[in-house]
């Protein structure tokens, strides 16, 4: 087995959604090695400074990928205070804790975890949570590839076709941004997508990371354009239209991930800020395989115009 938690005495250090990640397992089966200084945080089954006990005080619990899980803190949230303590249980797999602004999260694996269940939920799952509650980036459920230094994000309801138009983009050269979840910040009035983990997962599995992708880079993308998938009947035309007004809120509100109440108004902040400052364009695409490179040439060539500079 790749990763094991067994050694304590050496420190690997690898880069997801741009940020480093000092950790006592070996993930380079699933992420790339690196020391980036953005956002460090520590990851070890066992950390002294971070309490084992917390309250269910408050809690959020929902269901996903098969499983139960449960977001706790030991207080009511709204103020996010500095050593607010949180928890993120996966029933049975994994909880992973941690204190606000301490950069360190400790983990305890449950009676039906796995070395893969448990790459899968701190890579995947945990990590976007812990960074949106941390306050270093707002995710957006979509897939993205880099096209001449930028990003394009797909947006789409789930099955939508997202993750096969980014395949087909991937496969034409273009370097991976994100499969599902992109991270975004902003910086100097620009907005900036950063890459996930350099796994692709053109399939429905539950708890799957994907196959390994080599054309990747941890490097943040300027925010070029946001394409929303519609699915037109498979001998439809290819149609690129530009919407506008309230209308561009309304349709990338529903693929803004982690809805947690206690961040509604910074979220909806940063979403009219974004919205604002990138363009959003509705792509008909016919519902044919056979007609992908269609599409693609479509989006290519509207890059290339003068709508999105």
């Amino acid at each position: 087995m790749v990763m094991t938690g067994k050694n304590k005495n050496r420190s690997n250090y690898y880069v997801a959604y741009g940020a480093r990640l000092e950790c006592d397992l070996d993930l380079s089966r699933y992420l790339m090695v690196g020391k980036t200084t953005r956002h460090p945080v520590r990851i070890a089954e066992q950390l002294s400074e971070i309490p084992q006990q917390y309250s269910e005080h408050t809690s959020i619990r929902y269901k996903g990928h098969g499983r139960e899980m449960a977001l706790f803190s030991d207080t009511e949230p709204a103020a996010l205070n500095t050593g607010h303590n949180w928890c993120f249980e996966v029933k049975d797999v994994v909880r992973f804790f941690w204190v606000k602004s301490a950069h360190n999260v400790a983990f305890e694996r449950g009676k039906l975890c796995t070395e893969e269940l448990l790459a899968f939920w701190l890579i995947h799952i945990f990590l976007p949570i812990y960074f949106t509650l941390e306050g270093c980036y707002e995710f957006i459920h979509a897939s993205a590839v880099e096209v001449e230094g930028a990003a394009i994000l797909f947006t789409g309801p789930s099955h939508g076709g997202k993750s096969t138009m980014m395949d087909f983009f991937l496969k034409q050269g273009h370097t991976m941004v994100s499969d599902d979840k992109v991270a975004t910040f902003v910086e100097s009035g620009r907005f900036f997508a950063l890459p996930s983990h350099p796994n692709h997962r053109p399939y429905r599995k539950f708890e799957d990371l994907g196959s390994r992708v080599l054309d990747f880079s941890p490097d943040p993308r300027p925010l070029r354009a946001f394409y929303a998938i519609r699915a037109v009947s498979p001998a439809d035309d290819v149609t690129i239209e530009e919407i506008t007004g309230h209308e561009k809120f309304a349709q990338i509100l529903p693929g803004y991930l982690f809805d947690f109440p206690l961040m509604k108004e910074k979220r909806l902040r940063y979403l009219a800020g974004m919205v604002s400052a990138v363009p959003v364009f509705r792509v008909g695409v016919p519902w044919d395989l056979e007609r992908l490179g269609e599409v693609y040439g479509a989006i290519a060539g509207h890059l290339n115009s003068n709508w999105v500079s």
